[in-house]
Formats: structure tokens, C-alpha cells, sequence
């Protein structure tokens, strides 16, 4: 596929290198610049690249950037967009970074709300895993003990390519409905950042309260603020236990 990714941090990163790895055709572009990319580009074989560029002939587009960044993104940057094109966000909503959103504290889903923003469809991935396991607990097709990503949207077809793409990450991934139902694997969710396996995901996935998300999500992340995020599976452990995660099976 051609890929261009929006957002070169530690998220971006790693999808541009899994993704260059698994044989695509990748463009990045971050809000530094094409000049402070040059070193990935060398070690991935990725292009640094314009955000007009990155958007441009491109079969995936990937939007890896704080979610007040939709924002601050050109107005008419996809005004050209194919109707072909899947865009995947992979935003959370923190308002302690992101200052209050009034339609997300009232309740619609984040993933909505970006879409909203852009005026075109999109498919939520990756949103759930945390920088550290997305880098290094991808597992081969087939092992019992492989983690699984939830996909929500409204595009079947979007979707079954997706979970292409999360295959080639070292996931198994669960296709979880419409973009309405993405508020399932947002923050404070059983599934957020918790590392699950594709049974474990299914059956944790049921039991999210949408009423709960908001100060759950806040416990999670005083946690992670306070912590190393090299250690990050003691995040995933705290977030297990404080999002009751169904470790059963």
C-alpha cells in the first residue's frame, strides 16, 4: 500500500518503521518539518515529506498526533482526498493536554469528533496500545499469546484493511462496529492500553461503561505521569487492574 502518516512521534514512528518493514510505500510528514525527519528516513527508507505531500496519492493516511492537533491541522489539507482513501486516527482526548471539548465531555466519541473536524469518514485503531508494546510485543500470525487491537468505523472494506495493517504490526485485531461504538476503546476503557489477547479483548471489550471512562482515564494517566514510561508494562498492569480487565482466559 502507500501510506502517509501524519505525525512522526513515538506512535508515528513505529508505524512508519513496521510499515516500511512490511513492504509499503511510506510518506511521513510532523509539524517540525521534513528537515528533522532525515535520520528515520535513512534508517526506514521512508520519505520525509510536505503535509501536503503526505496526503497526496496515498492509499492510507494515518493521523498520529495529540487530538487538539486536528485542529491545528490546514483547514483544506484533504480537500483533495480520495473517497477510496482510509484515514485512520489514532487520537485520545485529554483534556489535560488538550483543554475541554465540549461535544466529547458531553459525550460523543472521540473518533466522531475527529471526523467531524476533517468532514470525512474515519477508521479508530491503534489508539489502544501503548508506545512501548506497539514497538515491542508484536507477535507472528498464529501464536496463542498474540495481543489484539480493536477497530471501529463505518466502512467495512476500510476496515478489513486496517486490520491488514495491524497484522503486519504484530497484532490480531477485532472489528468492534460503527465509529458510535468506538467510545468502547477509549481511554479508561477495559481495552485501553492493557494488552489483551483477541479472546480477552472480545470478552473485556463488553464490559466498558461509558459513564465510568472519564475518571478512569484520569487515574490511568496521574499514573503516567508519575511513572517512566520505559517501564510502560507497569502501566499496562495498573490499567488492567483500575479498568477490570477480563484476564480470565
Amino acid at each position: 500500500m502507500k501510506i502517509g502518516i501524519i505525525g512522526a512521534g513515538e506512535m508515528g514512528g513505529t508505524l512508519i518503521r513496521q510499515y516500511s518493514r512490511a513492504g509499503h510505500s511510506v510518506k511521513m510528514a510532523n509539524s517540525s518539518g521534513a528537515e528533522n525527519l532525515k535520520s528515520l528516513a535513512l534508517e526506514t527508507g521512508a520519505s520525509a515529506v510536505t503535509l501536503a505531500v503526505v496526503v497526496t496519492d496515498v492509499d492510507v493516511i494515518v493521523i498520529t498526533i495529540p487530538l487538539i492537533g486536528i485542529l491545528k491541522l490546514p483547514q483544506r489539507l484533504l480537500k483533495n482526498t480520495s473517497a477510496n482513501t482510509t484515514i485512520i486516527d489514532t487520537c485520545n482526548y485529554y483534556p489535560i493536554r488538550d483543554g475541554i471539548i465540549e461535544d466529547i465531555q458531553d459525550g460523543m466519541p472521540e473518533s466522531v469528533w475527529v471526523s467531524n473536524q476533517l468532514q470525512l469518514p474515519v477508521i479508530k485503531a491503534y489508539n489502544s496500545i501503548l508506545a512501548g508494546s506497539l514497538a515491542n510485543s508484536g507477535l507472528t500470525k498464529g501464536t496463542a499469546s498474540r495481543l489484539a487491537l480493536p477497530i471501529s468505523g463505518d466502512d467495512k472494506q476500510s476496515k478489513d484493511l486496517v486490520s491488514i495493517l495491524v497484522d503486519d504490526s504484530g497484532f490480531d485485531s477485532l472489528d468492534y462496529g460503527s465509529l458510535q461504538d468506538s467510545w468502547r476503546q477509549q481511554p479508561g476503557s477495559p481495552v485501553y492500553c492493557t494488552d489483551l489477547t483477541l479472546p480477552q479483548l472480545k470478552k473485556s471489550i463488553e464490559k466498558a461503561i461509558k459513564e465510568l471512562l472519564p475518571e478512569r482515564r484520569e487515574l490511568g494517566l496521574n499514573f503516567i505521569m508519575s511513572h517512566d514510561p520505559k517501564l510502560w508494562m507497569d502501566e499496562v498492569n495498573y490499567n488492567r487492574k483500575i479498568y477490570e480487565s477480563d484476564l480470565d482466559i
